[in-house]
Order: structure tokens, then sequence, then C-alpha cells
């Protein structure tokens, strides 16, 4: 065993808690409030009020404070611009510009999701390329499960399903330009694909009526021990934003460096202590087999560069072209430390292969394009066609073959490319409404159309550290295709009743993947076509039961279809492998909830029960092969997840400015029928839990508005125990591949300093939990920023 031995914060369920968490919001007076029928306002739509509308209060206070009596509507209750526009029947959660400047410490954009309900964000060190999410009813490796867009445009990265290349591309948008971010949960809604499954992110950016800059300065260090790797590793972001509206122009241009130094991504492993050595560490795996810890790699220094710029042209009041061209930019090295000597105390890698896998250069350059053009009449007819272009500019990765005598590597090794690779994505939609603007019809309508590329040779060479991007001319492995997919969908609704809403729609589409090619060694293969044709019905029937109370029923079918990485791509160099499946089908969803919905002057309970059934279920496993862990994916016949979800939010308990949330989440996921699975040790997978779906997660947040200049906050997040194997064989924690429960605790400062100065500071995982999500995660890490904004 590794020695490790989990605290008594790890050993404890979460669903005590979590309902001791939630009643703890309701003071005396909240219960009250709840239990108590509250008069119905004279104003149907009280208008929403923030801490701007008075210049004494920065943005973001609540009016409270102020010494108003006025109703507040918290704005995260109105959603994105999308939500509306097209009626979107999803249920949702949000969060605005100024609840993340006061509550977390953000660093690179991903961040803002962090404490949203039901979501996880696998961000295993500030400037990670690789930060997906895990949603209400799909796990971290399923990037291809959800969907996230900027302002309309995807930035996910559906050419692949994982928690590498399939991460969606974050640095497309600066953590400055982002005015709200808002969660729909499901596969309700007929505009977006079956990626929709888990749920769609939609980031709204802030566009200037007036010259406006950001100057920012943002820096990071984690303090880190495991094994014998310790050490401090930090990170450092500078950020300038600039903007302004001239006419009918409105620009906003942005520009992030970040260094970072990360801990140990991979930790070394082998089936026995190499001869003639000390200084390794007695361990396991996952699965319980042995896997002795050799060392540590992919202790990764990077710099990454993010240009963005945004322009927005009103030809009219109700017509406007939106233009965006990002460009990003990521220089890695990653380096292994050994833990091994010689009987001489010299250190060496002791033939090791896993040093040489650990150890990799990536150079990456990719561009982006989005172009829209939108109405807004408001009146019986408003339309928009967006088109997005992702382009590889650069995408090389070098890593050695191997070890040689003491801590040196061979000079031969493999060159691994993806540029060329990219997608393109167009969107034409359509709104009709018969009877004007908030009548009784609404009908939404479009066409899609998506391709994937992926060309993604390795090439053997003679020198990995320099030699040309084509090695010495000859192939080790490779995989390329495409995928292309059109869609039709419409959607109505219709407000039948004063109170009652029936939201239909279907989405028709037809998918195709082909130009299929595989090597590996010296056996080539031309995949066969492969094409599907599927509609999918969607309906959710909303009830206003009064000003105070909401219910709504959702169902929803989606289909996902592979991507072109889960059919063609062969990973082979670095600390991960992959093998493709040419013979995928897609998967089928079957979704539903049932949510229902209190409001108040001052905070919201919602309660949501929720079952997700797929056919055909693309799974991925991570198997340790020669000390490797090597991931393949097939499809599983029938599984299901389903579960309950508890959120609430109160203003102003016990005293003026002190605000509670806290999110509950349980998922029972199972597997329903694997008859394929196949067991070397007899186990079947029919009856186990799914892999990667946690549990239980929870999340509590606290912040107080001490002052109208510091805000103070703390947070607390809780996940459960998930497997990885379809078995669920993988029982042992706290080991490199395990995938462990934990609890941390964040807290954060916000101060005004004066004038155009503001000041962050904060500490993340503050309890120094040390748990592993297959990779390491960050031990106790200490951020601060200084902003100045004009």
């Amino acid at each position: 065993m590794s020695g490790h031995t989990a605290s008594p914060r790890h050993t404890r369920g979460a669903g005590g808690r979590s309902i001791t968490l939630a009643l703890l919001m309701l003071s005396p007076h909240a219960i009250a409030a709840y239990a108590t029928p509250v008069a119905p306002s004279p104003d149907p739509q009280p208008a929403i009020r923030t801490g701007a509308d008075h210049p004494q209060h920065p943005a973001g206070t609540p009016a409270v404070m102020a010494g108003k009596a006025e109703t507040v509507v918290v704005i995260g209750h109105k959603g994105a611009p999308d939500i509306r526009r097209f009626a979107l029947p999803q249920t949702t959660a949000g969060i605005d510009r100024q609840k993340i400047s006061a509550t977390i410490n953000i660093v690179d954009t991903e961040d803002a999701l962090r404490y949203m309900p039901s979501l996880f964000l696998r961000k295993r060190s500030n400037g990670d390329t690789q930060a997906t999410l895990e949603t209400r009813t799909w796990g971290v490796n399923s990037s291809a499960r959800s969907l996230v867009y900027v302002d309309d445009a995807p930035i996910s990265a559906l050419i692949s399903n994982n928690n590498t290349n399939g991460a969606p591309r974050w640095g497309m948008v600066a953590p400055e330009q982002i005015e709200r971010v808002d969660m729909l949960y499901g596969p309700f809604a007929a505009q977006y694909p079956g990626n929709s499954m888990g749920g769609v992110v939609l980031i709204t950016t802030r566009m200037p009526d007036h010259f406006t800059a950001t100057l920012k300065q943002t820096g990071s260090v984690q303090t880190y021990g495991a094994y014998k790797t310790h050490g401090n590793y930090g990170s450092s972001n500078s950020a300038v934003t600039l903007g302004d509206r001239l006419g009918r122009l409105s620009w906003l241009f942005s520009a992030n460096r970040e260094e970072s130094l990360s801990e140990p991504l991979f930790y070394v492993t082998a089936s026995s202590m190499p001869t003639g050595t000390t200084g390794g560490i007695a361990s396991q795996s996952k699965t319980g087999s042995t896997a002795d810890v050799m060392g540590a790699g992919g202790l990764q220094h990077s710099t990454m560069d993010n240009l963005t710029l945004r322009l927005n042209y009103d030809f009219t009041d109700w017509l406007h072209l939106n233009y965006m061209v990002g460009l990003w930019n990521n220089q890695t090295r990653a380096r292994a430390q050994t833990y091994l000597t010689t009987q001489a105390g010299t250190p060496t890698f002791g033939g090791v292969s896993g040093f040489a896998n650990d150890t990799y250069t990536y150079n990456e350059e990719h561009l982006m394009n989005t172009v829209a053009l939108k109405t807004s009449t408001k009146g019986h007819w408003d339309g928009e066609a967006i088109f997005t272009d992702y382009d590889y500019l650069q995408d090389m990765q070098r890593n050695p073959a191997g070890v040689t005598g003491n801590t040196g590597f061979t000079p031969g090794g493999y060159i691994t490319r993806m540029d060329g690779s990219g997608w393109t994505t167009a969107d034409i939609k359509g709104i009709w409404r018969p009877t004007g603007a908030g009548g009784a019809h609404e009908l939404s309508f479009g066409a899609h159309r998506d391709q994937y590329d992926l060309r993604n040779p390795t090439y053997n060479t003679d020198n990995w550290r320099s030699s040309p991007a084509t090695g010495n001319g000859t192939l080790y492995a490779s995989g390329r295709g495409r995928t292309t997919t059109y869609a039709l969908w419409a959607q109505e609704a219709w407000k039948f009743a004063p109170r009652l809403s029936l939201t239909i729609g279907g989405r028709l589409e037809f998918w195709r993947a082909s130009d299929g090619f595989n090597l590996a060694g010296k056996v080539a293969t031309r995949q066969p076509p492969e094409h599907a044709t599927n509609f999918s019905p969607k309906a959710t029937l909303a009830w206003q039961i009064n000003r105070r109370w909401d219910a709504k029923i959702s169902f929803g079918e989606a289909w996902r279809y592979p991507t072109v990485a889960e059919l063609y791509q062969i990973v082979a160099t670095g600390g991960t492998y992959a093998v493709p499946n040419a013979n995928l089908k897609p998967e089928q969803v079957f979704s539903g909830e049932v949510m229902i919905e209190r409001h108040t002057r001052n905070g919201s309970l919602r309660l949501s029960l929720f079952q997700e059934n797929t056919r055909n279920a693309l799974i991925s496993q991570s198997t340790l092969i020669n000390s490797i862990y090597t991931t393949t994916v097939q499809n599983v016949t029938a599984i299901r997840n389903r579960g309950v979800e508890f959120v609430a939010e109160r203003h102003n308990v016990l005293f003026p400015g002190f605000d509670l949330s806290n999110s509950v989440t349980y998922v029972d996921s199972r597997i329903l029928s694997d008859p394929g699975f196949d067991s070397a040790t007899g186990t079947v997978a029919t009856g186990k839990h799914v892999p990667y779906v946690p549990d239980w997660r929870d999340t509590f947040q606290a912040t107080w508005h001490a002052t109208p200049r510091l805000d103070l906050s703390a947070a607390l997040r809780y996940q459960g125990r998930m497997y990885s194997t379809l078995d669920n064989t993988d029982r042992v924690g706290h080991v490199f591949g395990a995938f462990d429960k934990f609890l941390v605790v964040d807290v954060h400062a916000h101060w005004r300093v004066h004038g155009p100065l503001t000041l962050d500071a904060g500490i993340d995982n503050i309890n120094n939990a040390r748990y592993y999500e297959y990779h390491p995660f960050p031990m106790r890490s200490y951020v601060a920023d200084l902003k100045a904004s004009f």
C-alpha cells in the first residue's frame, strides 16, 4: 500500500451533512417567511436591481444594505439572453460577473463554474488545458456529453470525448470578458444536439458602451507533498482588457499570458522494483494489483497566451453583426522525477520506461473565427445565422521512446501531431411570434451543420528533441477521419392557459462518419463509413402555481454520436494511451425531470427529480497494461442514472448582507445490461455502478458583504466515491489512477481598495485534502490578484 490513509473527513457520507446545511440556511425568520402566505406585489414584474443602481454601493451589493425596502430579484433567475429569446424550457442556474468577483478565486475562465449546482470542474492546476466538466448525470471523462457556448458560438471540442483534447476551449474567452454564466440541465431544447444530455453552459460576454480598460495581475502558489515529491508550484497571470463604442461599432480586446508550474500529473509505476535499486515505494493500482511507485512525472512548465477580439456593429436598432477572433498558444515542457537510486546512491530510472512516457514537450497554436448576424425586432419575426471555424494551426507533442542508463533518455522517440484537425459549424435560426411578443404561441426553428476533422499521425524520430516535424519520415501510428452532421429542428412554446405552458419540439439529424484510416505498427486499415438518421422528440409542461411556486415536468430523447476521436484516434505517446473503435454505435438517451421551485423576496428553493436511461452508452475504460493506463471505448447495452437535486439560496440570513447557498445531488447509477463485457477475472458489469458517476455531490457557500467595499466568502465542496471500471473492481483509493471522494474548503476576500483598484485574495483547499481523480489534484493553494478598472 502507498501508506496514504483516509482522514475522518473522507469517510463520512454526504447525506446527513447536506440536509443539515440546507436546514441551517433557514433561520426562524426564514422558515416563517416560507410558511406564511405573502401578499401579491402590485408590480407583476419587479425591476431587477443590484448595487450598481446605487452609486454609493458597488455592483453586486444587496440593495437591502442601502436601506431600501424594494423587492430584489436575483439576476440569475433571468438567465442568459438566449434562454429568454428562444423560450428554452430547461431548469437553469446562473451566476453573474459581480458574484464571480465577490466569491470565487478566479484565475482561468472555467473557474467561474466551480460552485454551480451538480457541477464538478476537473481542473488539475492553474493553466490546465484539459479542464472538463462533470455534470448531473455524467462524469469527468464525458466532454462530449455537455456543451459550452460563448455568445451562441460553441467552444466545446466535440472532436473528442475525453479528458485530454476533448476539453472546451476556455481560452477563447477571458475572465474579464464574462458578464454571466448559465447552466441548462438536460436535453430538453430542440435547438441543441444530443451532446446536451449532460447540460448546456452559456457564457455571455459584456460589450462596452463607453471606453473601458482593465489591468489585472494574478498570482498563485500551491504547497504540494506526496510520496517523495514536495514543493511549491506557482502560476502568474497577466491580463489586459480594452474596449470602447464608436458610434455603431463596439469592440472588446483581451490579452492574457499565464505561466504555470504543475504538481505531478502522473506517477511512474512498475509491477516490481528494478534490480539493484533502492528508493521505490511499494504501492498498488486502483484495482489492487502491484503498482510500485518509482517516481513522479508530468511536472509541467507551461506558458499560455490568449488573444481575443470581439466586434459588434449595429446596422440598425434591430440588425446586428458580431465577429470574434481568438488565437491561443501554449508551450509546455514536462519532466520526470525519479525516486530510485543505485546501490552507490546515484539517481537512476532503473530502466522503467514510464519515465520516458511522462517526459515530453507540447506546442499548440489554435485559431477560432466566429461571425453572427442577428435581428432583435421583438416583433413577429426574428432570426440569426452563426458560423464558427476552429483550426489547429500547430499541435505537436514530442517524447522519447525509452530510457537509458541512470537518468538518460534514448535519442529516438515519437512526434505526435494534430495540426490540420479542427471543425466548422453553421446554424440558421428563426423565431415566429404569430400573435406578437409575449403572445400565446412562439415557434422557433432552425438548421444546423457541423464537420469535425481528425489528422493525427505519430512519426518515428531519431532525435525527439529537435528533429523536423515529420521525424525521420516514417509513421509509428496514425489515425484520421471525419464526422459530419446535418440537422433540422423546430420548437413551439404554447401558453394555453394563464398559468400553463407547453413546449414541444423535435430534432431530425443525419450523421455520417467517413474517410476513416488507422495505422498501428505496419498494419493499415481503411475503416468503412458509418451513418445514422434519427429523430429526437422533446416536451416540457410548465405550471406557474402562483407567484411563489413553479412546477415543471420535462422529457427529451437525444442521440449522441461517436466523436471522430473515439472512432479513429490512436494515442501512443506521453502519459496517455488510447485505442479507437471504428464500429461504435450512437448512444440513445431518454431523459426526464420533475421540478418544483419556490421563490421569495430573498431566496429560492428548488427540488428536481431526474432520470436518464441510455442505450448503447459509449463508455471508456482505463486498464493498466505494462504499467501504462490504456483507454478503450465500447458500447454498453443499457445504463440508468437517476437521482435528486436540491438547491437552496437565501440572502440576508440572520442579518443584512449575509448570504447562504447549498446544492445537494444524489445519483443512483446502474448498468442495466452489458452482456458483451469480458473480464479475465470472471466479474460481471450488469448491476454495477456506471463508471465515473459519483453518488453524492454537495456545494455549500456562505458570503458576507461585510461593508460596501468588502466581501468575504467561504465554500465547501464534497464529492463521493466513484468507480472507473465497468465491474467496479477499482476499490483501492488514494493511489494514482483512482477516483477518490473528497472534501475541500475554499475562502475568498474581495476588497474594493480605492477608485479603480480592487484586491482579491483567497485559499483553495484550505484543509489541504489530498485526493486523486485519476491524476493527483491540487493541495492547499494561495491566490491573489490586483486589478485596476477604468
